[in-house]
């Protein structure tokens, strides 16, 4: 049989309807199309794709799976290797990893392998089945510090071992930035909440409202009879440019305007956490997140919504998919310009800060390459130009927050505050692991599992090396 050359498309919301709704934009590939897509793998003998995923899912094996139709024998195997199947499946960055080593690649389009992860997730989820029955406990226990993809990782693959293992997070949803970062559109509440129900399944208990470093120390946990403690906080310390202007009271951080209305449900028509609405937005930034906060504005109502990014289209770090959704749906994208003040009038409703009535930023253009290759922007001199808005959102980037390593002694942390660890995820701490945004700063969701599977396996390592 010819192979098939391109992938079979994603059906999805229609443009003008979905700029209206929350509701998810990708619809889901069905029995047949899925079917068809798997008959496109070529189950090679040296399985790139494998190596080419952060938890080294065995790809050929599950797609093998769906083309004999045992669905849940397909989830299984990826359920082996991760805890958040569904989540990967919508989220992951397929793109530039596991399908861009697909052998298919090289002549054709990559196995759809993130739409297959998603198919098999969802089909095993509307089903209602269990992911798996409860290990034998093996009588240890361990703490894991945030509720986000790492975090979540390393409890379900030690809870997979016996361990019994709490999670603390500091919201009152597990999820981290699942729940708070990535907009319904994109991951509904409801995949992320199915995801954690797996894992109690599994035995895995959360502690929400807990900060550690406030309610809790990292001391008080070994204290409490943990042998060791995962951290997996995330990165929630929005970064901002330092231009005049910054404190005027519509604009925000992407994390806090992503956190408001995912979250807080600023959506609602009588929000107790209100964001700006309407009027003409900008966001600052070409990352996932600054795709995620421009498509979110537009849905809370506004009128028009620029990108402004520094660098070109060529240079948009975001995935491509979230880019040409964005310009779908009417984004506007000022490339090659960089925010140098944001001006304001005084406000009535609040004298003290102001409102926003405009951005000033300069044109750029490209310089010659650096020694990594990457071209730096150059200021245009004389180009200045002003965009009349309402509301700017910083989407620049996120440190990891300084909570923990101020109130835990001996845990050395980067001059971008990020936790050090080794190779295996330990710290400079005995018993202590990391992994994640709090150790890389803004990353994917995929490297954060990684980094929580790495951290598991060496924990288990750990505490049976004591044991002996």
């Amino acid at each position: 049989m010819a192979i098939i050359q391109n992938k079979h498309e994603m059906p999805l919301q229609a443009p003008e309807v979905r700029i209206h709704n929350f509701n998810e934009v990708a619809l889901g590939y069905d029995e047949e199309t899925a079917l068809k897509e798997a008959e496109r793998c070529l189950n090679c003998p040296t399985k790139p794709c494998v190596s080419g995923c952060p938890v080294n899912i065995r790809i050929p094996e599950f797609i093998a799976k769906i083309k004999e139709k045992d669905y849940e024998g397909a989830y299984q195997v990826i359920h082996a290797s991760s805890s958040l199947p569904a989540v990967c499946g919508r989220v992951c960055p397929q793109e530039t990893q596991c399908e861009q080593v697909c052998t298919l690649a090289k002549r054709f389009e990559p196995v759809a392998i993130g739409r297959l992860e998603r198919f098999v997730a969802d089909t095993h989820n509307a089903l209602n089945a269990k992911a798996g029955d409860r290990p034998e406990a093996n009588g240890h226990r361990v703490a894991v510090v945030g509720a986000g993809p790492s975090g979540l990782t390393c409890a379900g693959d030690l809870a997979k071992k016996g361990y019994a293992v709490t999670v603390y997070e500091a919201l009152h949803t597990p999820g981290g930035v699942l729940v708070y970062g990535i907009p319904e559109f994109r991951l509904p509440k409801a995949i992320v909440a199915r995801e954690v129900e797996a894992l109690k399944e599994l035995g895995v208990e959360f502690a929400v409202n807990v900060i550690i470093g406030r309610t809790l120390s990292i001391d008080e946990l070994f204290e409490e009879g943990y042998e060791a403690v995962f951290i997996g906080s995330g990165a929630g310390l929005p970064r901002f440019m330092n231009i005049p202007g910054e404190s005027l009271t519509s604009v925000y951080s992407a994390n806090e305007f992503l956190t408001r209305t995912n979250l807080m449900k600023a959506y609602l028509d009588d929000p107790k956490t209100p964001v700006k609405k309407g009027g003409t937005v900008a966001v600052v930034g070409g990352g996932n997140v600054a795709m995620d906060a421009a498509r979110t504005a537009l849905r809370l109502g506004a009128e028009h919504v620029y990108i402004v990014y520094r660098r070109s289209m060529n240079e948009l770090p975001a995935r491509k998919e979230e880019v040409e959704h964005a310009v779908e749906e009417g984004i506007d994208f000022r490339l090659l310009c960089n925010p140098t003040e944001i001006l304001g009038y005084e406000d009535p409703k609040d004298p003290k800060y102001g409102s926003v009535k405009a951005l000033r930023a300069v044109r750029m253009e490209l310089g010659e390459p650096d020694e990594s290759g990457r071209r730096s922007p150059v200021v245009i001199e004389g180009s200045e130009f002003e965009l009349a808005v309402d509301t700017v959102i910083m989407a620049i980037g996120t440190s990891p927050n300084p909570l923990i390593k101020s109130t835990t002694e001996g845990l050395e942390v980067n001059r971008r505050g990020g936790i050090i660890i080794d190779e295996a995820g330990l710290t400079s701490r005995p018993g202590v692991y990391a992994g994640g945004d709090a150790v890389t700063g803004s990353a994917t969701v995929i490297s954060a599992m990684g980094a929580g599977k790495t951290a598991a396996e060496a924990i288990d390592r750990y505490i049976q090396n004591r044991e002996e």
